[in-house]
């Protein structure tokens, strides 16, 4: 046999294929929930003198650098502008602050990630959305990037180049 006939080919490689890790794309930065709660007087109402009081002695620099979401884990009537400031302490430290759960959070920070993907590099590629990461990638992102890929790729997969579950093919393709 000559050596022709025993190299490996990497039909993988060679596919064409465009691979697409959203992991590579996560907001880094920590997160942190910052509950509007224990601020609460007997966990029921906010007490402006209070609250004013913990904002002007609190340590803000605790948030350097984080993302921080805004939430009240208490069945209570927490003002509009309670919020509105705290984000005006937060602010310049933190990375970006956001109202919602954690869950919430990455959800938004993928949102904003996905508008400003250069979309124009799918045109006509076929593409595979890798599917298993180490950090948890909200599905909200999945289904955003299918939603925005499809009208421009050939082909769209999810899984990893070897072992792909295909999701749409242009019709005459």
């Amino acid at each position: 046999m000559s050596d022709m006939e025993n190299e490996i080919i990497n039909k993988v490689a060679n596919s064409g294929l465009v691979t697409i890790d959203l992991e590579e794309y996560y907001p880094e930065g920590d997160r942190i929930a910052f509950d509007i709660a224990p601020l609460l007087w007997q966990g029921l109402v906010l007490k402006e003198k209070d609250f004013r009081e913990f904002i002007a002695t609190h340590d803000w620099q605790y948030y350097q650098g984080a993302w921080v979401t805004l939430y009240c884990s208490a069945d209570a009537l927490v003002p509009t502008w309670a919020y509105m400031l705290l984000v005006t302490r937060l602010q310049p430290f933190a990375k970006g602050v956001y109202m919602g759960t954690l869950e919430q959070l990455e959800v938004h920070l993928y949102n904003k990630m996905l508008e400003r993907l250069p979309l124009d590099q799918f045109i006509g590629a076929k593409v595979v959305v890798k599917g298993c990461s180490k950090k948890q990638v909200p599905i909200s992102a999945y289904v955003e990037l299918t939603r925005l890929l499809m009208p421009l790729v050939s082909s769209l997969m999810y899984g990893e180049p070897c072992s792909t579950v295909p999701l749409f093919k242009k019709k005459g393709k």
